[in-house]
């Protein structure tokens, strides 16, 4: 989704300081705490986003105060291409250091209890190329060869992968390139791959490391301009040895789509998830090129849009299992596959967890692949576009029900004022919309959760004490059309403000843009965004609720729509105090959140969005939560450049 300005043209800002609840009584004594990490970017090698650090607890959130912060130096170095940047980071904490990344991808070492820099490696990446996701660095993988004496160069390593496609390793204590792996430190994960420009792909998540006999393979995804070309480039994911980076593998989740079909790209953009135990990587695979017409490959697309089970000593297929069968949506899978033992029907299993764009959570059986919780194939709308060839049904969990909505007719138009409202609600009627599904047309089709909806990249948190899932969800309404080709051209020049891309090879190109009201709100009903609670034990919802205000996008509408939520983009992490930690929306806050009942128990104001995942820790008896706030250029929030540490206020 290109850059679009949601919420503007209220009247004039107010402001409002921010504050978290709190009283007069003198605050307890805080005690100490044992050491807890946080060595992988979703926590744990399988993604839970779960502490079992209790020190920060709902009785006493409330006394959070900023610890310290850190500044990349982002905002006067790189002024202008801040603009063009998302910082989505989420730092780890390994061996007692903080490990972290700019969007620029220059990386970082830290002193968790203070912020310090021990070291920095910029890897100078040229800002003038144009990537399709902007610049974005979302984590870095920490890795310690057993085989190396503990204080040789590099026995411990840091791997960073870059958006112009380079993998680096570095050593852990000093920040200096790793000379044995690859060339002098660095290898081109896309060495020989011919592209149509120098922005075509881009690695925007942290590579996962793998322990296999003998070593450690770093795997690799791919972030690919979406809706430029029929013949786009493969999206490959590919390993490298953890010591030397030669490559070891590569997996091409299109190599077993049907015979003479044309289409490129199913990369894994999203992170991905590691169970050394069973020698698996999981991968989150997306769609197959072009995103809004597939009438060149005919049948499911191979292992798009799937979870994907690979032996990670070989790269070979141990299972997978499709989400969307033949996509023409951009419904990809954006989220970590998450590695969680859950008791739905009273047996403990050891399950993937998979939420998606269409607002579904899938739950699949983590040695084989089979869903724990069923699913079923139902009819979805049909009559696509000439030379469509659309999958008469497509994959529903029975459980949970749908977290985002997926039909929405005239009459649900959502309008501020009656001529706000009547706006939105011929924009629906013009538009086809037969519910989730509705293929692509050349009138214009109402896609519904929106391309950024449901669950996004910031995946969700697992608590396994209380076997309970914490997902966020965004709601909104894209209008996508499809152009004939010969048309293109000239709808670009018509509407320079709207994202239309060519398609290349396809007969059509297409556009896309959000429906909005002539206030610059949704013209979906609210809650825009929500905060989820899943009990795996029994796949119900056990609460949910709004999250976010539209203070930092309508300051006036906050008061008028206090209750409605907003977009966003991050995930949460939950704790074993009962706290889930939230930043993500459209408003410059980070919440936390009672995991019991999903009340909001503390807020703190960030100095720019908070368009990443946060993460805790316990560092000399104190724990801290830390957040990047830089904002997302193409949510138009706040820039920024820093890393924030809260802590409580001894």
């Amino acid at each position: 989704m290109r850059r679009s300005r949601l919420w503007v043209g209220l009247a004039a800002a107010l402001s409002l300081a921010a504050c978290g609840p709190g009283g007069s009584q003198v605050p307890a004594a805080v005690p100490r705490a044992a050491d807890v990490g946080w060595p992988f970017y979703g926590g744990d090698a399988g993604g839970q986003r779960f502490s079992s650090a209790a020190q920060i607890t709902p009785a006493n959130v409330a006394r959070l105060k900023v610890a310290w912060t850190f500044s990349t130096g982002d905002l006067k170095s790189r002024p202008a291409a801040v603009r063009k940047s998302a910082f989505e980071a989420t730092p780890i904490l390994a061996e007692g250091r903080l490990y972290a990344c700019s969007p620029f991808n220059e990386a970082f070492a830290l002193d968790p209890a203070t912020g310090r820099p021990i070291w920095r490696h910029d890897a100078r990446i040229d800002t003038r190329v144009r990537y399709p996701n902007d610049f974005v660095c979302r984590g870095v993988a920490f890795w310690r060869d057993p085989a190396a004496p503990p204080a040789a160069p590099c026995a411990a390593r840091v791997f960073m992968t870059t958006n112009d496609r380079r993998l680096i390793a570095m050593d852990a204590a000093t920040g200096k390139a790793c000379a044995a792996f690859g060339a002098e430190g660095t290898v081109d994960v896309a060495a020989g791959v011919v592209f149509a420009r120098p922005g075509e792909m881009q690695i925007t998540s942290a590579p996962v490391v793998a322990g296999v006999p003998g070593g450690a393979v770093v795997v690799v995804g791919s972030s690919i301009d979406d809706n430029q070309r029929v013949r786009e480039v493969s999206g490959a994911v590919r390993a490298f040895d953890a010591r030397d980076g030669a490559p070891r593998w590569t997996f091409d989740p299109l190599a077993g789509s049907a015979p003479g079909n044309v289409a490129g790209a199913a990369n894994v953009w999203a992170p991905m998830s590691v169970d050394e135990a069973r020698g698996l990587v999981f991968l989150p695979t997306t769609s197959p090129s072009p995103d809004f017409w597939g009438g060149f490959r005919a049948g499911p697309d191979g292992h798009a849009d799937s979870v994907v089970a690979l032996h990670a000593a070989t790269g070979a297929l141990a299972w997978a299992f499709q989400t969307v069968h033949h996509d023409v949506w951009d419904y990809d899978n954006p989220a970590q596959p998450t590695l969680a033992t859950i008791g739905y029907g009273g047996v403990a299993r050891a399950a993937v967890l998979e939420p998606t764009k269409q607002g579904l959570l899938f739950t699949l059986d983590e040695g084989s692949g089979a869903p724990v919780i069923p699913v079923v194939e139902r009819p979805v709308p049909q009559g696509g576009a000439p030379g469509e060839r659309l999958s008469p049904t497509q994959p529903f969990p029975t459980l949970p029900r749908p977290l985002a909505p997926g039909r929405i007719s005239p009459s649900d138009a959502f309008g501020l004022t009656p001529i706000d409202r009547k706006a939105c609600r011929d924009k629906i009627a013009a538009a086809r919309h037969d519910g989730l599904f509705t293929p692509p047309s050349l009138g214009g089709t109402l896609i519904y959760p929106f391309t950024g909806g449901g669950s996004n990249w910031g995946g969700l948190a697992f608590d396994p004490g209380r076997g309970v899932a914490y997902l966020n969800t965004s709601s909104a309404l894209h209008l996508v059309r499809l152009i004939p080709a010969a048309k293109v051209a000239a709808a670009r020049r018509a509407r320079p403000d709207v994202e239309i891309s060519s398609q290349a090879g396809a007969p059509f190109g297409m556009s896309r843009e959000l429906v909005l009201s002539p206030l610059g709100l949704p013209c979906n009903p609210p809650p825009w965004g929500l905060l989820h609670a899943v009990d795996m034990s029994t796949g119900r919802v056990l609460w949910e609720v709004p999250l976010g205000t539209t203070r930092d996008k309508a300051p006036l509408s906050q008061y008028l729509l206090p209750h409605v939520g907003m977009p966003n983009f991050g995930g949460p992490i939950v704790t074993a105090s009962g706290l889930v930690f939230i930043a993500a929306t459209l408003d410059d806050y980070l919440r936390a959140f009672r995991a019991a009942d999903g009340k909001e128990v503390w807020r703190g104001r960030l100095p720019a969005g908070g368009q990443a995942t946060p993460m805790t820790y316990v560092t000399g008896g104190r724990q801290y939560v830390v957040i990047a706030a830089g904002g997302h250029a193409k949510t138009g929030s706040k820039s920024g450049d820093e890393l924030i540490a809260y802590a409580l206020a001894r």
